[in-house]
């Protein structure tokens, strides 16, 4: 177990010899004029599959939404397999991220949401194909997004950002707003996409979904890195016990 403290916000250049899959560096985002704050930095190996958990505004979202470009962050630096993600171009194929809210084209039907994506990556339609068939979304491919459950557009959205083969994929509460079933489904595709040599990781509120999923545990509290260790390490912990107190 590591434990961490905020950090100061100047970056140290990685040597190239000991460069990560993901490396984090006194990442800072401010918001409402410091009432919030995100300051923190660690390193992600390949094939890890690990669970960012703290209560809400602890910064887990955000920090998601900066590695997937979707927020700027106000200082610190990072590499995903030694680009500098300012460089989105060269990482739009090393990233895939799946937010809590699917944004799919809810008017759209599920291949015309997959098509338009592939589209943009320039990549060939069979795999869509492909996608439609390993995430059982071809008895829908005609259906509007809008007219599928939750836990469909889910499926949806985690194919499309599995199309262009990304090795590191994020999600943001994956599955939240889902049923017992559906849930479960969830798990074995998450399984199933980490045994493939994906690395992931995923925001959760969810002991039980942590123990299922999680190979590596990071808690967020306050804006900084408050715990860095393995499933065992985290639930014997004290601060297991205060954040679901």
């Amino acid at each position: 177990m590591k434990a961490h403290g905020l950090l100061p916000k100047r970056p140290t250049p990685i040597p190239m010899e000991a460069a990560m899959q993901l490396e984090v560096r006194h990442l800072t985002k401010v918001y409402r004029e410091r009432r919030g704050l995100l300051q923190t930095r660690f390193n992600v190996e390949k094939g890890e599959l690990i669970a960012i958990v703290g209560h809400n505004g602890a910064g887990k979202s955000t920090l998601l939404k900066i590695l997937a470009g979707w927020i700027v962050p106000d200082g610190g630096d990072v590499w995903v397999e030694g680009v500098d993600f300012k460089n989105r171009l060269a990482l739009v194929r090393k990233i895939g991220f799946i937010p809590e809210t699917p944004n799919l084209f809810d008017f759209f039907s599920v291949e015309y949401n997959l098509k338009l994506f592939a589209r943009l990556f320039k990549i060939p339609f069979s795999r869509i194909e492909e996608t439609l068939e390993e995430f059982n979304l071809r008895p829908f491919r005609r259906h509007a997004i809008r007219e599928l459950s939750k836990g469909l557009q889910q499926r949806v959205s985690i194919g499309r950002a599995l199309l262009p083969e990304p090795p590191l994929l994020l999600f943001d509460e994956p599955t939240s707003g889902l049923d017992f079933e559906m849930t479960k489904e969830i798990y074995r595709l998450l399984k199933k996409i980490h045994a493939s040599g994906k690395t992931i990781l995923f925001t959760s509120h969810r002991p039980e979904e942590i123990q299922t999923l999680a190979t590596r545990i990071m808690v967020l509290h306050q804006g900084g890195l408050a715990f860095d260790g393995s499933p065992q390490e985290y639930f014997q912990s004290k601060i297991h016990e205060n954040l679901y107190a």
